[in-house]
């Protein structure tokens, strides 16, 4: 088949690693499909990617030495950004324009919405990737249509109530649509991801029709996305893409060998595993409360702390706990996560975190920080069943024996662990069977594939997908 005849799609993140992974997902995905992409990553990140069959491509953010860490504040970076990254972006469309494989479409990180004028001026197809989960990007679509108003802090007494969603009270809302003050150039980020959806092509989000259907239900009218998740590695869930056991992207260095041999040994699920991402930092005081609780349950644990974090330690805790626990600056949380020794994971609750363990079947303590956090707690711990949420105190810290109770009500064999268990080992099914051959997900994959494939085939503009 000639290169002409294969949709060409160019896929672009938003350059941090909670992002970079889930598009990078979808790249394998599509190659998978019979489609050529292409990442399309920021100078500074693009030495961090290393995955066959999807080609990289280097375009600039503004500040190629340093990226985000070299800007002074968000709103100057996406500036930046949008500057830098659309003639760049230009760029690498013109450049496979002149090959036998021009580019079809661009999928782009919602956060990056000037990209869908970068792929109309070549007229080629765009389309936005959500990587929140659906009921998160309800909540702001709401908000950018003008049905809720900021702030939004209901209380637990008159929770909010909106379509396809269970009631939320204060501590379920992404944190800066109650206090707007609070990280304003965040939430102006998450709102322009709406500015020009109704011009977009297609729009896919990183979840699946069985977790979050009835959103999908409620929302389609103003956000007619199509679920095309977990975006999770294939070995870990349907395993039709060969060697596919990572994600193929880390912007550090990964001390998985250590951990893997720390682990051997170890009785199955007798190990909790705690690592709260790549962006979020605890303070002093939730790291020791933290450090007690584990000292406490005598649990065997392994914990992930940036090295920047490690001076947040108790005194003497890593020398108390030697044998008991191991403390790494980073890891394959995947591969940790597929450990038969792991029990429990303890999460700020990132959407991607939260995927990887529903997809893994691993139990969860759910500590959100910030943002979208709060709410993917929520459905962790009431809606899908398949974790706890220790109750945070006037300061917002989550005491020692707080959590304590927590490890107890998961690692501890008993009707909640047992109640716990059964629904992780029933949501991990139903997400293998989402992209699965046949599943929802892969469903909807297979029709964005097989539209593109035919405007590739007949070169004709075809009715938007999404619409």
């Amino acid at each position: 088949m000639e290169g002409k005849n294969i949709p060409h799609v160019v896929v672009l993140p938003y350059p941090s690693q909670g992002h970079i992974n889930p598009l990078l997902q979808l790249a394998k995905r599509l190659v998978s499909k019979g489609v050529k992409a292409t990442l399309a990553t920021t100078r500074y990140t693009v030495e961090s990617i290393n995955v066959a069959n999807v080609s990289v491509e280097a375009i600039s953010d503004g500040f190629d030495a340093g990226g985000f860490t070299d800007a002074r504040g968000e709103d100057v970076y996406l500036k930046a950004f949008k500057d830098s990254g659309s003639r760049t972006l230009s760029n690498v469309i013109e450049k496979y324009q002149k090959t036998s494989f021009p580019v079809t479409c661009v999928i782009y990180d919602s956060f990056l919405p000037w990209a869908l004028d970068v792929a109309r001026q070549y007229g080629i197809y765009g389309g936005a990737f959500f990587t929140n989960s659906a009921t998160v990007c309800s909540i702001f679509c709401y908000l950018h249509h003008g049905k809720l108003s900021l702030p939004v802090n209901p209380s637990d007494d008159k929770p909010l109530l909106l379509p396809g969603l269970p009631p939320l009270n204060a501590k379920d809302l992404p944190s800066f649509i109650k206090k707007p003050e609070s990280n304003p150039a965040y939430l102006r980020m998450k709102l322009s991801q709406y500015t020009n959806l109704d011009d977009t092509d297609f729009i896919l989000c990183n979840t699946f029709q069985e977790l979050e259907g009835e959103v999908e239900k409620a929302i389609s009218n103003m956000w007619p996305a199509k679920f095309i998740g977990p975006m999770v590695p294939s070995a870990y869930l349907d395993d039709r893409i060969e060697g596919d056991k990572g994600y193929g992207a880390s912007l550090w260095k990964p001390s998985s060998e250590e951990c893997i041999n720390w682990l051997q040994g170890k009785q199955q699920k007798s190990v909790v595993y705690i690592s709260f991402g790549s962006m979020v930092s605890l303070t002093s005081k939730q790291m020791e409360e933290m450090a007690w609780a584990l000292e406490a349950s005598r649990l065997s644990f392994l914990w992930v702390v940036r090295e920047s974090a490690l001076g947040k330690l108790p005194e003497r805790f890593i020398d108390s706990t030697r044998g008991q626990g191991l403390v790494v600056s980073w890891c394959n949380q995947l591969e940790m996560l597929d450990h038969p020794a792991i029990g429990c994971f303890v999460t700020h609750c990132g959407w991607n975190s939260t995927l990887e363990g529903l997809s893994l079947g691993v139990p969860m303590i759910a500590i959100p920080q910030w943002a979208d956090q709060l709410t993917d707690a929520k459905f962790i711990e009431e809606i899908w069943g398949i974790g706890s949420r220790p109750k945070e105190d006037e300061f917002g810290i989550v005491r020692a024996d707080e959590l304590l109770l927590c490890l107890k009500d998961v690692m501890v064999e008993g009707r909640r662990s047992e109640e716990i268990r059964r629904n992780a080992k029933k949501w991990k099914q139903l997400a293998k069977e989402a992209v699965s051959e046949g599943g929802s997900s892969d469903k909807n994959i297979d029709e964005f594939v097989q539209y593109l494939k035919s405007v590739s085939r007949n070169g004709e503009h075809k009715e938007i997908l999404c619409n």
